[in-house]
């Protein structure tokens, strides 16, 4: 047995002949796992890319769209009934074309979107379910809102299209709107699941392919000095160039899977975090224009919908403890105190969580905008109220519907617009953060492993000459 093991240990260590084969294995088995986990590691960032890209991002996106269409199209439906007059009469013609049309415009789009969704949802069980109901759900609220409208053209049948309308809003706000969220915060978990997955799996295909490199870096240059002292040879060019390889495949390769990972991050973090805040910013303000609507439709529920107004008012800008008649004059006394101290936290609320998301150029300015028109607005609603307080209820109304510069829908309409200029920045960002961390992968991890395959090459013709000698 002793002889057995001499004998095994001269072969693979105790002639020189058997040391340099070993170092030779060693550095091929090296360049072989090196170039090994760069290409899974390639390959599984490219298939988490183009999840993102192709699936998690547009579903939520398309999730989110839903739930504002949905917010829109009760808005609409709310104006038409208030600009109609009575069964016609008195009709504000500007205002009821404009709801009518924009109705019309709102609910194309969520059937397009229950479309999208029921596409985007096939294989996941929970996803295609909550989609199926939200297609029936939202035939019965079209019924019901097709029985409000269709009452309001009888004379006299305002009241039966209110009591339609109520029906038709309960359905939207304890089944639609409710199953729309549902859908937008599943599709934004998986997003988060499969972005924190692949964080985690790049750093530590990182962390290991820094290791194996560092070794068979390691290896070559104990090579280098083995046959610098055991051949009196002070330099063999194959090894070093292996060596400069070698060296440029680990940096090549580090590189692209720490590059990606951030792009990773920059898509997620700082451009999708803020679209998703702001696409529910969107939904909640056109949740909150109806509500004001409502306010001047529904004279017996008018303090539930003041509620809803508030409670949605500070979703979007939370004001601790502002009611509705100091909500407008504190919301004021606040945003100066943001423009003279970014760090100011005296309010909360979506706008908020974009504030202190701010990453790329122009976004501020965009996402300071979008708080000056929405303040705007909000002295607006206090001036509608103001109007119904004061007995001037047909002033209101017409003030509310009116698409008039200087009124309440212009100012809804260019909070809008201010809105999607900052959401196009971020969506801009996300889609220059994925090419970017795509173009990392393609254009360096094949250098890396053609350098990886090079090194190999070369160290086996360096050793060539070497073991030559012993034949």
């Amino acid at each position: 047995m002793k002889n057995r093991l001499s004998t095994l240990r001269r072969r693979s260590w105790g002639t020189r002949p058997a040391r340099l084969r070993l170092l030779r294995t060693a550095i091929l088995l090296l360049t072989a796992a090196c170039a090994g986990l760069m290409t899974t590691a390639g390959l599984a960032a490219s298939d988490t890319w183009d999840a993102v890209t192709g699936r998690h991002a547009p579903r939520t996106v398309s999730a989110a769209g839903l739930n504002l269409a949905l917010n829109d199209m009760d808005a609409q439906a709310v104006n038409s009934l208030l600009a109609n007059g009575d069964a016609g009469k008195g009709r504000m013609t500007v205002p009821y074309d404009k709801a009518v049309q924009l109705y019309d415009e709102a609910r194309e789009a969520v059937s397009r979107d229950l479309r999208t969704l029921g596409v985007a949802a096939e294989g996941d069980i929970e996803a295609e379910r909550t989609v199926e109901r939200l297609t029936a759900d939202f035939a019965r609220y079209q019924e019901f809102i097709g029985r409000a409208l269709e009452s309001d053209t009888r004379t006299g049948g305002k009241p039966d299209a209110v009591e339609n309308y109520r029906t038709a809003n309960d359905m939207l706000t304890q089944r639609l709107l409710p199953e729309a969220r549902t859908l937008v915060d599943g599709t934004n978990h998986q997003f988060e699941d499969a972005y924190a997955a692949e964080r985690s799996d790049l750093g530590t295909q990182t962390t290991l392919l820094l290791a194996l490199g560092l070794t068979l870096l390691a290896v070559l240059v104990l090579l280098q000095w083995y046959l610098a002292s055991r051949f009196r040879r002070i330099l063999n060019p194959g090894l070093l160039a292996a060596t400069a390889c070698a060296l440029l495949a680990v940096v090549l390769g580090s590189q692209a899977l720490t590059t990606t990972s951030e792009q990773l991050r920059v898509a997620r973090r700082d451009a999708f975090d803020s679209t998703v805040a702001l696409s529910r910013a969107r939904a909640i303000a056109y949740d909150a224009n109806a509500d004001e609507s409502r306010h001047l439709l529904d004279r017996d529920h008018r303090t539930t919908h003041e509620t809803a107004f508030l409670t949605k008012s500070q979703s979007l800008y939370g004001i601790t403890g502002a009611d509705l008649p100091s909500y407008e004059p504190r919301l004021a006394e606040t945003w100066k105190a943001y423009q003279e101290e970014h760090e100011d936290k005296r309010f909360t609320g979506e706008f908020r969580r974009e504030l202190d998301n701010i990453t790329f150029p122009g976004e501020r300015a965009a996402a300071e905008r979008t708080v000056e028109a929405y303040a705007v607005y909000q002295r607006d609603d206090r001036t509608i109220r103001s109007l119904v307080a004061a007995g001037r209820e047909g002033e209101a109304v017409s003030f509310c519907t009116s698409w008039e510069p200087g009124e309440t829908n212009a100012h809804f309409g260019a909070w809008m617009k201010a809105l999607d200029e900052v959401t196009a920045i971020n969506g801009r960002a996300f889609d220059t953060a994925a090419d970017d961390g795509r173009d990392t992968l393609t254009g360096r991890l094949p250098w890396a492993v053609a350098c990886l395959l090079a090194a190999a090459v070369l160290a086996a013709l360096g050793l060539r000459p070497r073991l030559a000698e012993f034949r």
